[in-house]
């Protein structure tokens, strides 16, 4: 069994280490505000009174705090404590502070892996939970063990942000499609159509498209967007939806920007493409403004 300490009790930082407790590993927490440690003190984890003696409680610190500058707060007086240990950032942060963060662990002889969570609380321990790592390799292999505890563990390489990148690529994702339906249901209430409604229809509707990605995938590997069967990006004119959506009196900001990166390819003699060609104006966008 490894001994765990938990910087950071909020949801996430409860969660993880909850599923810790369970899996019977000596656990110590801290948080700036101690009544938020008291749930867990009550499963059995021990409360260090302050953040050094949490740090040199355990073989391995697990660090989920508010943000970056917040890890660098806590971390950075305690250099010296860290030294030789080992510890698991699973704090989001952008992939340029997570290898920011690789570098100062490297300089003060920590070593140091970032995560990025790709579940909710209420997930963790369960096979929906995957976290994402990079950074030392060493790290990963010696405590896979327990990191598979919160669920799926995936290593991405020695790069310290690429857990990150792949994190916050796939919540824009997340973010865009939950922005999507926000904009459907905006546009039906008009029609008294409650966003529960629309739900029982958007939920099959995008679980039945969701496979055109790995489509798109192979499309946009392939750099052919020529390629026949393809949806060409003049038939992909959203002038209709925007239409619909101020007719119903809603913002169309959402629909106008696919608007946008759609006319930019069509003006660069591309109407014939497939709509994946999109992909081009958001990785050029000074190109294709």
């Amino acid at each position: 069994m490894t001994s765990v300490t938990f910087l950071g009790t909020g949801s996430m930082g409860t969660a993880l280490a909850e599923a810790v407790l369970k899996a019977g590993h000596r656990t110590t927490v801290w948080n700036r505000t101690p009544a938020k440690t008291q749930p867990l003190e009550a499963l059995g984890a021990s409360t260090a009174d302050t953040v050094a003696d949490a740090v040199t409680a355990s073989d391995l610190i697990v660090v989920c705090l508010f943000d970056y500058a917040s890890v660098h707060d806590v971390l950075d007086p305690l250099a010296a404590h860290l030294r030789g240990r080992n510890v698991i950032n699973l704090t989001t942060t952008s992939p340029r502070a997570a290898r920011e963060l690789a570098q100062w662990a490297d300089a003060a002889g920590i070593r140091y892996l970032d995560g990025g969570i790709m579940a909710t609380p209420e997930m963790i321990g369960t096979p929906k939970s995957t976290v994402f790592y990079s950074g030392s390799r060493e790290l990963f292999d010696a405590h896979r063990g327990l990191l598979e505890v919160w669920g799926a563990a995936d290593y991405f390489g020695p790069d310290a942000g690429l857990a990150s990148l792949y994190d916050l690529a796939l919540l824009a994702g997340m973010y865009a499609m939950f922005a999507g339906f926000f904009q459907g249901a905006a546009m039906v209430a008009g029609a008294g159509v409650t966003a529960t409604q629309f739900a029982q229809r958007a939920v099959p509707w995008l679980q039945a498209v969701a496979p055109s990605v790995a489509e798109y995938a192979t499309v946009i590997d392939g750099a052919d967007y020529s390629a026949p069967g393809q949806q060409s990006l003049l038939f992909s004119d959203l002038t209709d939806i925007i239409d619909a959506g101020r007719s119903q009196g809603v913002g169309t900001e959402l629909t106008d920007t696919v608007q946008r990166l759609i006319k930019r390819q069509i003006d660069a003699g591309f109407g014939d493409h497939g709509f994946a060609r999109v992909i081009e104006s958001i990785k050029s966008p000074e190109e294709a403004a």
